[in-house]
C-alpha cells in the first residue's frame, strides 16, 4: 500500500517562502503524475500544481503561476512545491496526490493516492 506524507508546512508572514515535500512509502510513484491540491478554512478543495513523471511537463494553477514551482526528484520518490512571495490567500491546508496520467489534473477524484495534508499558515 503506497502512502504519501507531507511535510514543511508552517506559519510565514506575507512575502515569505516555505518548500512542501512528499514522500512515498510502501510503493513507488515514479511512473505517475504527481499534483498538490490545498484546502483553505471553508473553501472547497483547489488545483495548485502537478508535474509528470519525467519532471518535463507541469501545470499551475493562474494565481500561483510565477510565485511557486513544483519539483521531483525520481532517486528518492519525493516531490517538491516551493513556494515564494506567499500571501495570506495561500493559507490552507496542502496535499499531495497521485495519478497515473498527466491529464485531467484538475480534478480531486481522478487522483488514486492521497497524504494527509500539511498546513499553510500566511499572515499578514
Amino acid at each position: 500500500q503506497v502512502h504519501l506524507v507531507e511535510s514543511g508546512g508552517g506559519l510565514v508572514q506575507a512575502g515569505g517562502s516555505l518548500r512542501l515535500t512528499c514522500t512515498t512509502s510502501g510503493g513507488t510513484l515514479n511512473l505517475y503524475t504527481m499534483g498538490w491540491f490545498r484546502q483553505a478554512p471553508g473553501k472547497e478543495q483547489e488545483f495548485v500544481a502537478a508535474i509528470n513523471w519525467s519532471g518535463g511537463s507541469t501545470e499551475y494553477l493562474s494565481t500561483v503561476k510565477g510565485r511557486f514551482t513544483i519539483s521531483r526528484d525520481g532517486a528518492k520518490d519525493t516531490v517538491f512545491l516551493q513556494m515564494n512571495r506567499l500571501e495570506p490567500e495561500d493559507t490552507a491546508v496542502y496535499y499531495c496526490a497521485g495519478k497515473r496520467s498527466f491529464s485531467d489534473l484538475y480534478t480531486s477524484d481522478a487522483y488514486n493516492y492521497w497524504g494527509r495534508g500539511t498546513r499553510v499558515t500566511v499572515s499578514s
